[in-house]
């Protein structure tokens, strides 16, 4: 959960990555990291997890449910990738919302969609999870990839996203989660404390912004720990469904 703590006394930190930070700092240092591997983003992405995102991101748009007409939100939809594929889906009659906090990020999905032609049934808003401008009951489904992780207050984005959705609408969190056995978890980390750095450092020269996504990976609620959040919030049918050992999680809830 959020484990908010006080520094001194006055205001709450929260995690950034393995350090604690003011609350009101986190949204900013995440910012700076988002808008530092904007352009290499999807580069990176293929680089660090082999392609394998691209089979995490097609079994959530599977199990999603969306038909012709039906209106989403992919929160932190970054480069689009989810976005792309769900306007094809609801067609000219239904409508997907892109939306992103980091501007950099919005940029480069919006130039990515449009050279591939995708138009039209697509908008693009720079949002805060924690309080989506959109109207109550408006979604049929809302997704997040690897977006929650970097949240401040999770528990606020989950009832945002609750809020916004239609009842039986549907929410997909995909997310680095907590591997299975103890030796898949003790490779994972010698990879992602090692090796991704290495990585980021070679191809964007910036070791510091993958070393955080690597801890904010281990500060990041486990399998369980998400489903009680989900559940907390007032999501029915709340089930996850591990994918690679373990290493990304796909939960799925419904609103009563």
């Amino acid at each position: 959960m959020n484990d908010p703590r006080k520094n001194d006394g006055s205001e709450p930190t929260t995690h950034f990555g393995f350090q604690d930070v003011p609350e009101s700092q986190k949204a900013e240092k995440v910012a700076e990291v988002f808008h530092s591997v904007a352009a290499k983003y999807d580069l990176m992405n293929d680089l660090l997890s082999g392609g394998m995102h691209r089979l995490w991101k097609r079994f959530t748009i599977e199990l999603s449910g969306v038909r012709n007409g039906n209106r989403v939100l992919d929160i932190a939809g970054g480069t689009g990738d989810l976005t792309r594929q769900f306007s094809r889906l609801v067609g000219e009659s239904g409508e997907v919302v892109l939306a992103d906090i980091n501007e950099s990020m919005l940029k480069v999905g919006r130039d990515r969609l449009l050279d591939r032609g995708v138009a039209g049934n697509v908008r693009f808003v720079q949002a805060d999870a924690e309080k989506l401008p959109f109207p109550d009951n408006h979604f049929d489904c809302v997704t997040i990839a690897f977006g929650l992780r970097n949240v401040t207050h999770k528990d606020a984005a989950i009832a945002s996203m609750l809020r916004v959705l239609k009842p039986g609408g549907r929410l997909l969190v995909l997310e680095f989660s907590k591997p299975r056995s103890n030796l898949l978890s003790k490779v994972y980390d010698t990879y992602s404390f090692n090796f991704m750095p290495l990585v980021g450092k070679l191809i964007t020269n910036d070791a510091d912004s993958y070393r955080y996504l690597a801890e904010s990976i281990r500060m990041h609620p486990d399998q369980d720990t998400l489903k009680a959040m989900m559940q907390a919030a007032g999501f029915d049918r709340v089930t996850y469904h591990n994918m690679t050992g373990g290493i990304v999680a796909l939960h799925r809830g419904i609103k009563p």
